[in-house]
């Protein structure tokens, strides 16, 4: 099922409530956090006091997409604060079935977030256990980058893979 999400990262910071209104009057599916720590990637931005304070502006669910190092040490927080749904890169997890099971377990809905070059066969055994696949079409980390046509092919891959096991 197509879902349509609107990235926040390049949104004006001091007018985020507006910011998040307009986008639902647009029409969009989903709000989606760019949660940058400085390590994993190389900027920061949104933490899990902004997605708190916004929480109310909308009814839209929330993806919390986590480019941080350790985010196991920080699902339980984006949960907590409204992330209705919590994202994190298989490149960051040490145990990503461990990461995917207890995410579930906090009672948000899971995604799986691959960098342009991580091959998809990565998310292949937790597959059946996660709601979104979020792959990257440029690197991550830093907003207003061009398209890398060439990842294409993987984003028909995880359609494939989707299909064939009779997820949505």
């Amino acid at each position: 099922m197509l879902k349509i999400a609107a990235s926040l990262l390049s949104a004006d910071f001091s007018r985020l409530g507006e910011e998040v209104k307009n986008a639902e009057k647009e029409g969009v599916d989903f709000i989606h956090w760019d949660i940058m720590d400085g390590h994993f990637v190389p900027n920061i931005t949104f933490g899990p006091a902004v997605i708190q304070s916004l929480r109310d502006k909308t009814k839209l669910p929330f993806n919390a997409h986590l480019m941080i190092e350790k985010p196991y040490n920080f699902i339980e927080k984006f949960a907590e604060v409204g992330s209705d749904i919590v994202s994190v890169h298989a490149e960051a997890c040490d145990h990503l079935q461990h990461t995917v099971r207890d995410i579930k377990n906090l009672g948000v809905k899971v995604g799986v977030a691959l960098n342009p070059a991580t091959p998809l066969n990565v998310i292949e055994y937790v597959l059946d256990d996660i709601d979104l696949i979020l792959i990257m079409t440029v690197n991550p980390g830093f907003g207003g980058q061009e398209f890398i046509p060439a990842v294409m092919p993987k984003v028909q891959e995880a359609r494939q893979m989707v299909e064939t096991r009779g997820l949505n």
